[in-house]
C-alpha cells in the first residue's frame, strides 16, 4: 500500500441556497477561507438546489470521479447534501458523482416541494426509505448533528435503530454537532462501531464558522473514494483525529430558556414543565442532559478504531479575548488573524501546531499568551446554551500574569 497522508475536511457545509444562510456562501469565498483556515476538503453542500448544482458544475473541475476542485485556490470538494425527513431529522449524504445527484434528485423531488427552493429540502419519507434511496445510488448516509435539540436523530428517537429500522447497519457514520463530542457519544453503546464525523454545517464563509470543527483524514490520494473507505475505514484508511468546539461553547450544549437563555438543571426543567419561570419561555434541553438520559455507560468507552478528538476554539475568537474585543469581526482582530495566517499558512497551524516562541514574533506577548492558555486549557469556558453560544473567559488569576493594558476579559461566540 502506498504511504498514507493526512488531509484536514469539512463534510457540511450550506451554500447560499440554503435557508438562513450568508450571501457569501459561494465557491469562490469558500474555496478561499477553506484555504486560510488549512482544509483540504470541503462538502459541496446543497448539491439538490438546481442552480448549486450547475455552480458546481461550471465553477470546479473534477479531477476524479467524485472529486472536484477548484481552480484557483485548489481545494478539493465532495458531492454533499443535507435533508431533512418527515420527522424532521437531518441526514448527511456523500454522493459519488454527478449523475447520482440527478438521479436521486429526480427520485426524492417527487416527495419534496421545496427540493428546488432551499437547499436542505423537505423529504416526506422516513430514514430507512432514505437510507434506501441512498443505498440504491451508492451513497453514504448519516445522521447530522445527531444531538441537537431541534432536527436530529437523539431528538426524535432514543436509539439509531428506532430512527433507522432495518438499515441501521447501513449507516457508518454519525456527525457529532457543535454541542458534543467523543467522550460524550462514546457514553452510548451502540454506537461503538459508528464512525464519528466533525463538521461545521457552516452557513457563512468566514474563520469562525468554516471549518469550525473538521476532521483529519488518512489516505492514499485526495479523492472521494478515498474518503469513503476512510469513513469505513477500510484498508487502512481511516480518520486520525476529529477536531471541534469543546461542546461547552455550542450554543445547545446545557438545557436553557430557548427565549433569555437562563440554565436549569434538568429536574428543575422537568419541575417547571420546561417553561422558564423568568420570562415563560420554552426550555430546551441540553445536549449534555439528553446524553446522560441516553449513556449505557458512565463514562466513555471509546472503541478501539475511535480517534481522539481536538477541542478547540475559532483563532478569531481566541484573538478577540486577548485583546479584549467582543466581537471577533473587529478590525484590529481581522488584522491580527490575517497577520498571523499570512505568515504561518492558515489558521489551524496558528492554533494548533506553530511553536509558541515562533507565535510571539509575529503575535505579540499578549495574544501569544492567551493562545497558549487555550492550548493549555487554562481559559475558563461559560457553556451555552438554548440557542445561544458559550463563550471563553480570562480567569482572574490568568489575567493578571498577562502584558499589560488588556481591556477585557469576555468574548461571545457567535
Amino acid at each position: 500500500m502506498s504511504e498514507l497522508q493526512t488531509y484536514p475536511a469539512d463534510l457540511h457545509i450550506h451554500s447560499k441556497y440554503s435557508g438562513a444562510t450568508s450571501t457569501r456562501m459561494v465557491l469562490d469565498t469558500i474555496a478561499q477561507q477553506a484555504k486560510l483556515k488549512g482544509l483540504a476538503f470541503v462538502g459541496t453542500g446543497d448539491v439538490f438546489h438546481p442552480r448549486w448544482f450547475e455552480n458546481i458544475k461550471t465553477e470546479l473541475e473534477e479531477i476524479e470521479e467524485g472529486t472536484f476542485e477548484h481552480p484557483r485556490y485548489h481545494i478539493k470538494f465532495i458531492l454533499t447534501v443535507e435533508v431533512e425527513d418527515r420527522h424532521r431529522v437531518h441526514h448527511l449524504i456523500l454522493l459519488p458523482c454527478l449523475s447520482t445527484v440527478e438521479s436521486m434528485r429526480e427520485e426524492l423531488a417527487k416527495r419534496s416541494s421545496d427540493i428546488n427552493v432551499d437547499g436542505r429540502a423537505r423529504v416526506e419519507l422516513d430514514a430507512p426509505a432514505i437510507v434506501d434511496i441512498a443505498l440504491a445510488h451508492d451513497c453514504l448516509i448519516g445522521p447530522s448533528h445527531a444531538f441537537t435539540p431541534w432536527t436530529s436523530m437523539y431528538k426524535e428517537f432514543d436509539s439509531m435503530k428506532a430512527c433507522y429500522g432495518d438499515r441501521v447497519k447501513d449507516v457508518k457514520f454519525l456527525e457529532l454537532g457543535l454541542s458534543a463530542d467523543t467522550s460524550m457519544a462514546d457514553q452510548i453503546e451502540e454506537l461503538g462501531d459508528v464512525t464519528f464525523l466533525a463538521n461545521s454545517d457552516a452557513h457563512s464563509p468566514w474563520p469562525d464558522k468554516l471549518g469550525r470543527e473538521f476532521n483529519r483524514f488518512e489516505l492514499v490520494e485526495p479523492t472521494y473514494a478515498e474518503i469513503i473507505k476512510a469513513i469505513k475505514r477500510e484498508n487502512g484508511r481511516h480518520i486520525v483525529l476529529n477536531v471541534g468546539f469543546d461542546p461547552r461553547l455550542g450554543k445547545y450544549h446545557m438545557t436553557a430558556c430557548s427565549r433569555c437563555y437562563k440554565q436549569f438543571t434538568f429536574e428543575q426543567a422537568k419541575a417547571s414543565r420546561w417553561r422558564c419561570d423568568k420570562c415563560g419561555g420554552w426550555v430546551k434541553k441540553g445536549v449534555w442532559d439528553r446524553v446522560n438520559e441516553l449513556a449505557d455507560y458512565p463514562e466513555p468507552k471509546h472503541p478501539p478504531h475511535r480517534p481522539n478528538y481536538l477541542r478547540i476554539a475559532p483563532l478569531a475568537e481566541v484573538i478577540a479575548l486577548a485583546l479584549g474585543e467582543k466581537n471577533a469581526h473587529a478590525p484590529g482582530v481581522q488584522s491580527m488573524w490575517e497577520k498571523l495566517v499570512a505568515r504561518f499558512g492558515n489558521e489551524i497551524e496558528v492554533l494548533i501546531d506553530v511553536p509558541s516562541e515562533e507565535l510571539a514574533n509575529t503575535a505579540g506577548a499578549k495574544v501569544t499568551a492567551v493562545i497558549k492558555a487555550f492550548r493549555a486549557g487554562e481559559l475558563k469556558v461559560v457553556p451555552g446554551g438554548g440557542g445561544r453560544y458559550g463563550h471563553l473567559e480570562i480567569p482572574f488569576e490568568l489575567a493578571t500574569t498577562l502584558p499589560p493594558k488588556a481591556q477585557r476579559t469576555l468574548t461571545d461566540f457567535g
